[in-house]
């Protein structure tokens, strides 16, 4: 009976190995393509990777976009698209920016600058750029993520970020993300 009992306890651990080992090698990207390049490199004059955003960008002041630019972008891309999101707001993620079809020469958006008629709408309720407003007392993670993409996306301004991604999936060719922090 006590062999029993063991051989139980390693055949359970072993389907507990099988599982953990199948879940982690899932792919949770929005590619279907397989493994999606992390090759796009983002930066921003005001700010660097994991540096706190200037409060000029946020809703404390005059809350318009900072200056973003990217390198890496794939020869074959037909089009750009950019998010910046927030994975720390107290209701779950929270979209400040979403920008699609941008074409793949534009290597940059200057301060104050979109994606002009390829915006999409934002948690705030508008179409376009809404900056960092944490509750007060916290501090934030901002998330500016750009896509290069096979296709345009056959989308509308104003569409939301489930939109977009649901759109891009399977068509992502490479990706990168820049984060910034602010805290009130």
């Amino acid at each position: 009976m006590k062999h029993l009992f063991q051989y139980i306890i390693f055949l359970f651990n072993m389907m507990l190995i099988v599982l953990l080992v199948g879940c982690k090698n899932q792919d949770t990207t929005l590619s279907q393509k397989g493994e999606v390049e992390m090759s796009i490199q983002i930066k921003s004059s005001a700010f660097s990777e994991g540096d706190k955003i200037p409060r000029l960008y946020s809703c404390d002041d005059k809350n318009i976009s900072p200056p973003i630019s990217w390198t890496g972008v794939p020869s074959d891309t037909v089009s750009v698209a950019l998010i910046m999101d927030d994975p720390d707001a107290p209701m779950g993620t929270w979209v400040h920016w979403v920008v699609f079809n941008l074409s793949p020469d534009v290597t940059e958006l200057e301060q104050g600058k979109s994606g002009d008629d390829t915006e999409g709408k934002n948690d705030f309720g508008r179409v376009g750029y809404g900056g960092p407003c944490p509750p007060k007392g916290s501090n934030h993670r901002y998330f500016i993520k750009v896509y290069a993409l096979d296709r345009m996306l056959d989308l509308k301004e104003g569409v939301t970020k489930a939109q977009v991604e649901s759109a891009m999936r399977g068509h992502i060719l490479a990706q990168g993300q820049l984060m910034g922090k602010y805290g009130r």
